[in-house]
This record gives structure tokens, C-alpha cells and sequence, in this order.
């Protein structure tokens, strides 16, 4: 490997965590300015992302037990972002969606900040483009098999 691109990998790695530095600091305000917790948020992320879910999939996902899932699905509706209803094909079942003052709210926070992403990056080519989200897939692929290095029972 040269030194121009030792250089450049140690300048990526610099970036990257300064990259996870700044969004932890957003997500952190964030969870301030909802009246919520980070595991909260990493709720709502998760019912924005599938659009609904059961209480058993989203202990599963954020790794919580059932009744620290109840807990927090309170917290939540208390404050008006998820709502839990019977499920339409089993009525035995509950599932959990967010409401649209979530979605409002989720649009006023991140709807700037992904406006703002996609203007930094519209003087990109296509080919830059795809260095960037070929770079992110492999990061996240890093970040995931040294998850389950560490935690192997994790997805």
C-alpha cells in the first residue's frame, strides 16, 4: 500500500468516526427535543422503517425483554407517537404503528437534514455516487460480522 492511500484510509477512518460522533450528538438532541430515550427513538426508527410491528418483533430487534417492550410502548403512546391496535388477521395479536404526529415529527427533525445531504451531494457523479454507497454497504458489513463476533446471536 502506498502512503498517499495509508494516508487516505487513515483520513476515512477519521471521518467515519467523526461521522458517528456527529449523528450520536444529533440523535441525542433529538431524543430531547421528543421528550424520549434513545432506545425510544431506536423504536420509532424501527416502526418508521417497517411501518408496523408487533411487540415481539420489536423486543427482538431492540433486544429487549417483553415487558421492558411494554414499558417503553406506553412511553410512547403517553406521548402520542405510536399507536397499538388489534392485528386485522388475528385479533389475538397486537401491532404497534406510528402515528402521524411521529411521522410529522420525524419529517420536521430528519426531513432537513436529509434535504441538506442530498444538496452537499448533488455536484457528485454517478460514479462518485457509488463509491459512497458501495463505501457504506461495505462499512455496514464490517460493522455487522464484528457484531457477531462479539455477540454472535445477533442478526
Amino acid at each position: 500500500m502506498s502512503s498517499e492511500s495509508a494516508e487516505l484510509l487513515h483520513a476515512i477512518g477519521d471521518a467515519s468516526r467523526s461521522l458517528q460522533a456527529a449523528v450520536d450528538a444529533f440523535d441525542d438532541a433529538v431524543t430531547g427535543l421528543l421528550g424520549i430515550n434513545r432506545t425510544d427513538l431506536r423504536c420509532l426508527d424501527e416502526l418508521m422503517q417497517a411501518g408496523e410491528a408487533s411487540p415481539a418483533q420489536l423486543a427482538a430487534r431492540l433486544r429487549l425483554t417483553t415487558g421492558s417492550t411494554t414499558t417503553l410502548l406506553d412511553r410512547l403512546e403517553r406521548a402520542g407517537y405510536v399507536t397499538r391496535s388489534p392485528d386485522r388477521h388475528d385479533r389475538r395479536k397486537v401491532v404497534v404503528r406510528p402515528t402521524p404526529l411521529a411521522q410529522q415529527r420525524a419529517m420536521e427533525v430528519y426531513g432537513p437534514v436529509a434535504a441538506d445531504g442530498a444538496h452537499a451531494l448533488a455536484d457528485f457523479s454517478a460514479g462518485d455516487l457509488e463509491a459512497v454507497l458501495r463505501y457504506l454497504r461495505i462499512s455496514r458489513e464490517v460493522q455487522q460480522r464484528h457484531l457477531q463476533r462479539i455477540r454472535p446471536e445477533s442478526d
